[in-house]
């Protein structure tokens, strides 16, 4: 997979919050064999222990994507995108601009306006989008190579509740690399966008919230994986009634 300048192997993207030590949050993100790590600027300066996690992150030796998280003004997420790439040495920056407090659902037309700022400063912007085929439109417009279209709000764990619409996207920018961004909750729901046609799934809490994280972390991997072979070997089109997969021809009958 391809993105931007950079070609990786796995097809798991993978956040490093909410874990419940750096210890779990390390073996998790080893088990998932991921090559891109998402991790906050908010995360990474938050009191004193900001140095160590950032020694815990160059340990890791994984490709870090930044990301604006909790940005409402296209002001705030330019500022925290300039800010991030001061501290971690990259041109990439996962690009969140929320507009809506309960639902955590992006405010496209800020996002749009700031991709393009960013996009001219140098940025390699990934940003977490909606379904939505024109706003997927204005932000390649505005400089960005890839889309990360939600399959449900940031942390809710309900899966892929605009699956029509996800499949409409894949349709629709088949050259562009399409990354499902939040709301997958189970390996099963990490499968079923791959099977779509998905290139890869970006996913936090369904890992760090997990009983087991670094079990979870390993199934989702292996969801992926699946779920990318699934969609390469072109599965079957459903149908509304019963067909049988034995041939009748050729069965024994009673004279």
């Amino acid at each position: 997979m391809r993105l931007y300048d950079c070609e990786v192997t796995s097809r798991l993207l993978i956040g490093t919050a909410q874990y419940p030590s750096p210890q779990v949050l390390m073996e998790a993100i080893r088990a998932s064999a991921s090559e891109i790590i998402t991790v906050s600027l908010r995360r990474e300066t938050t009191g004193g222990s900001g140095a160590a996690f950032w020694e815990l992150l160059q340990d890791l030796g994984t490709r870090i994507l930044p990301n604006t998280a909790g940005c409402h003004t296209v002001r705030d997420a330019v500022t925290t995108a300039h800010m991030a790439r001061e501290v971690f040495g990259t041109p990439w920056i996962k690009l969140e601009v929320i507009g809506h407090n309960d639902t955590l659902q992006p405010d496209v037309f800020a996002l749009v306006e700031a991709a393009r700022i960013l996009s001219e400063d140098g940025f390699q912007v990934f940003p977490y989008t909606t379904e939505d085929l024109v706003v997927g439109e204005r932000l390649i417009e505005a400089g960005c190579e890839v889309l990360m279209p939600w399959g449900a709000p940031i942390g809710s764990g309900q899966g892929l509740l605009r699956r029509d619409g996800l499949g409409a996207m894949r349709a629709h920018f088949p050259d562009i690399p399409l990354i499902v961004d939040a709301g997958i909750g189970r390996p099963s729901d990490a499968a079923e966008a791959m099977e779509l046609g998905m290139d890869a799934v970006l996913l936090n809490t369904a890992v760090a919230k997990a009983g087991d994280p670094v079990l979870m972390a390993r199934a989702m991997a292996q969801a992926i994986a699946a779920g990318r072979a699934g969609f390469e070997a072109e599965p079957m089109e459903r149908r509304d009634m019963g067909v049988p997969s034995t041939p009748v021809l050729g069965l024994a009958e009673l004279i």
